[in-house]
């Protein structure tokens, strides 16, 4: 599993996390799910996904999931994104679309492919890594949290004025631990149709987001996808 995590700076900050019992109890579990023909999500080679496409030292947005798609074909590493063919998207994606469009007047109904925003410093992080296809949350307490949690207390010591998008009870309570003094945290309701009245509309993260982003010096994402 450790091969697959590809980018310099976090295969250094997590060169020790590989030989915790945690890790080595999750691979196993991971590697026998396999053997048993059951399908995990997303395809291996995407599992690190989020780290291969955003860099430690580049990280200045952290947007917080739970896990995987459990619907082949749609996960593929990024939190919330789904790969560019997938029509129609899923509920939640639609909802942070309407609600940027709402926000910053950027349409993106037309696809759910994130990976522009990764490539711009926005860490697209699942609390879960991988998920059994068909069965929403199947792998929780299974490792992936420890060493997640691991990623998000990296960001938070090493990197200055990030912006923590926590969406949820779920997210909120992963973020817990982090320095408010240092960071802007954003917590808001998920965008989940479940949720999504309860604040999620109007709550403009997107533009908030950059506001505080170029009043520290960095530059604005755009959210604009092709």
């Amino acid at each position: 599993m450790k091969a697959l995590l590809t980018e310099p700076s976090w295969q250094k900050a997590l060169a020790d996390e590989w030989s915790k019992p945690h890790m080595q109890e999750l691979e196993a579990f991971l590697e026998k799910e396999e053997a048993e023909g059951k399908s995990i999500l997303p395809p291996k080679a995407q599992r690190f996904e989020a780290l291969n496409s955003t860099a430690l030292d580049v990280v200045k947005v952290v947007i917080l999931g739970q896990d995987p798609y459990p619907t082949k074909g749609h996960a593929h590493g990024l939190c919330f994104s789904v790969l560019p063919d997938v029509k129609p998207l899923p509920k939640s994606l639609q909802n942070i679309n309407k609600e940027l469009f709402d926000d910053m007047g950027i349409d993106n109904s037309h696809t759910g492919y994130l990976l522009p925003w990764a490539e711009q410093g926005v860490l697209l992080l699942n609390a879960v890594l991988t998920v059994e296809e068909g069965k929403a949350n199947a792998h929780q307490s299974k490792g992936w949290e420890q060493f997640t949690d691991k990623i998000i207390a990296l960001v938070n010591a090493q990197c200055e004025n990030v912006v923590f998008i926590l969406w949820g009870a779920y997210a909120q309570k992963k973020g817990k631990n982090i320095d408010n003094s240092k960071h802007l945290i954003l917590n808001d309701p998920h965008p989940s149709p479940l949720s999504a009245y309860r604040g999620f509309w109007g709550s403009k993260p997107f533009s908030r987001t950059n506001a505080y982003l170029v009043a520290n010096g960095k530059k604005a994402v755009d959210w604009q996808l092709i």
